[in-house]
């Protein structure tokens, strides 16, 4: 019996180049990936390779370009989509919001219309704990209501959801699931891949790996007076394999029509709130390095708090945090100390 092949798009990202190493390795599955490089390096395709030991198609391609897009499902029998590539950074996208609804927002058109032509009927969608905006209530639940969005980003996270839920109304044999996943940290537990951004990154615990390491001359913390227990910012952090793990068991459920609706929603959170200066803390602890860094002024479109109630993900796909934060912070430092070995 053939293996069903999965599209992985932006799966030269982060959380993406992860995923690839699950379906690879545990899925089952071949795997093709599409990115465009804009925020990656393809590079990680060559380090999951590595990794796993497997080949696996990738093609360089901006969504987008539907014409050129409609090429890897004519070219492919592809039963199932992850659908990852969207510019992410919440700052940049306050700064230039038509870069990001253009972006995230066509690129899902793009992937919904050719799923339909192309009769593939399985998407599972990157979603974002952002949707869920400043919450007075903690921890959220996929039954939370959405409030207005603080950043572009988070809102073209809420209008994509919106988008596949309206699809999957008007299209009966199609199946979507929505991850809405919390802070990505970490590194694979190889510590050969890991975040790996083009320019200076937006998310913390690279900052905090790379100023350890001397890339960076000094870590400014966004904020040191918001209503928490230590003035910074509170977050769910997660582990990338984790995260990983999580989107191989969703398709999974699709793909064994386990689902009783053809779209759902599913938070992926350890449950735990860390503020900023706990995880510089963690960091610290497992390092044994003492990190330069500095309060500054809050960042436009960062919530004050976020953490999640993931029991749903639990008790419906099977799936459960495995890392904690020491794991997290551990294998980001490898990852790190990797990439200045190997001069990546």
């Amino acid at each position: 019996m053939s293996k069903k092949t999965v599209l992985v798009t932006g799966g030269a990202g982060y959380i993406g180049s992860h995923t690839i190493i699950e379906l690879l390795n545990h899925g089952g599955y071949e795997v093709i990936s599409a990115d465009n490089f804009f925020t990656s390096s393809p590079k990680s395709y060559d380090q999951v390779e590595m990794i796993t030991g497997k080949k696996f198609k990738h093609y360089k391609l901006d969504l987008c370009d539907i014409l050129e897009f409609d090429k890897i499902f004519s070219d492919h029998d592809i039963a199932g989509v992850i659908h990852f590539a969207a510019f992410k950074a919440v700052g940049e996208s306050v700064e230039l919001p038509l870069k990001y609804y253009h972006n995230n927002i066509a690129s899902l058109v793009n992937v919904l219309e050719l799923c339909r032509k192309h009769k593939t009927s399985n998407v599972i969608f990157s979603s974002s704990c952002s949707v869920y905006g400043n919450i007075e209530k903690l921890p959220v639940d996929e039954n939370t209501p959405l409030p207005k969005a603080e950043s572009p980003y988070a809102y073209t996270k809420q209008i994509g959801e919106v988008m596949l839920q309206d699809f999957c109304k008007r299209y009966l044999d199609f199946s979507a699931i929505s991850l809405r996943y919390f802070n990505p940290v970490g590194a694979h537990d190889s510590g050969k891949i890991g975040e790996w951004p083009n320019n200076k990154p937006n998310n913390l615990v690279p900052l905090i790996t790379g100023t350890a390491i001397g890339k960076y001359p000094q870590l400014t913390v966004f904020g040191g007076d918001y209503p928490t227990r230590d003035g910074t910012n509170v977050r769910d952090y997660i582990h990338v394999s984790d995260i990983a793990d999580a989107h191989v068991k969703a398709l999974n459920f699709l793909f064994t029509g386990k689902n009783k609706t053809n779209y759902d929603v599913y938070n992926l959170g350890s449950g735990n709130g860390v503020s900023v200066l706990e995880a510089i803390a963690a960091f610290e602890k497992i390092s044994g390095k003492k990190l330069n860094y500095k309060i500054g002024d809050r960042r436009a479109g960062d919530v004050v708090s976020v953490y999640s109630d993931s029991t749903k993900a639990e008790s419906v796909l099977g799936w459960k945090c495995k890392h904690d934060i020491k794991s997290m912070m551990k294998t980001a430092w490898e990852w790190e100390l990797y990439r200045e070995k190997e001069k990546f």
